[in-house]
């Protein structure tokens, strides 16, 4: 098993495709970190202007949590489709290619070849948040220097002390692991039903936006259905910035995106053992 993982990693390392999300998130965050870094202090004047009316504001407001927390919400919608564009094509690549009859000659179960790439996809997926970890909040930090964490909301303004925060940032990533792993099955799902490797990824972005789309319209008729849609939980990480935490809600989203891959790994089984595989 060991080996036949070594190997979907192997073919993961040589696709072109599967470098994108790591220069994406490079490009991304170098660019928001030298922006703040040239003109961060007049943006986070213009913000909180507001503010200073009512509070006398002290200390480092611009630091590298609050980089961190901004990178985080910029990218991690942006995300799925970087997963997408590698687990997308997992089962239909090869189909295309006429490699996947060759790899069932091979002494391996359907269920085996299946569990060694969703492992890889899953430690791909992996090494792109450690990245993401890497340059937004180490860097961050290098950069901007520790101080406390002011998050700003609609209604209310949250400020965590630095002592406070890492643990914070350590469950978003693994929140958002468990989110962008709902993506990562839902690809490679719909990668069993096809020969195309593109139709996947195009699918399951058109999918992302669909629930989106109907998570963000205050319709009666979608009230009902929001619960239901991963994409509503994607975004639970948020709350673990709360002040007190919101726990009963953590747990329900998360355990509402571990029912996805669940149900989503468990189709993709289903059929895949049972796929006529041509060429």
């Amino acid at each position: 098993m060991r080996k036949l993982i070594y190997y979907e990693l192997l073919k993961i390392a040589t696709k072109p495709r599967s470098y994108i999300g790591f220069a994406v998130i490079t490009a991304i965050v170098l660019l928001l970190e030298t922006a703040m870094y040239i003109d961060g202090q007049t943006y986070i004047e213009f913000i909180t202007q507001s503010l200073e009316e009512s509070f006398d504001i002290e200390g480092k407001f611009l630091n590298g949590n609050l980089m961190c927390f901004i990178i985080l919400q910029t990218l991690i919608i942006q995300m799925p489709l970087l997963v997408a564009l590698v687990t997308g094509d997992t089962i239909s690549g090869e189909a295309a290619q006429g490699t996947l009859r060759l790899l069932l000659t091979k002494p391996y179960t359907r269920a085996q070849i299946l569990w060694a790439k969703i492992t890889a996809g899953s430690i791909y997926l992996l090494l792109l948040l450690i990245w993401l970890g890497i340059l937004a909040l180490g860097l961050g930090l290098l950069i901007f220097g520790k101080g406390d964490l002011v998050v700003l909301k609609t209604e209310q303004v949250i400020i965590l002390r630095e002592n406070d925060i890492l643990w914070r940032f350590m469950l978003s990533f693994v929140i958002a692991f468990i989110s962008l792993q709902v993506v990562a099955s839902l690809s490679l799902l719909l990668s069993c039903f096809t020969d195309n490797s593109i139709g996947p990824i195009i699918i399951s972005m058109a999918i992302i936006i669909l629930f989106t789309i109907i998570g963000t319209l205050d319709i009666p008729l979608f009230d009902h259905i929001k619960f239901f849609l991963f994409t509503t939980h994607m975004i639970v990480w948020r709350n673990l910035f709360d002040n007190p935490l919101d726990f009963n809600l953590i747990f329900t989203s998360v355990g509402i995106l571990i029912g996805h891959i669940f149900v989503f790994n468990a189709l993709a089984f289903y059929y895949f053992k049972r796929k006529d595989i041509q060429s």
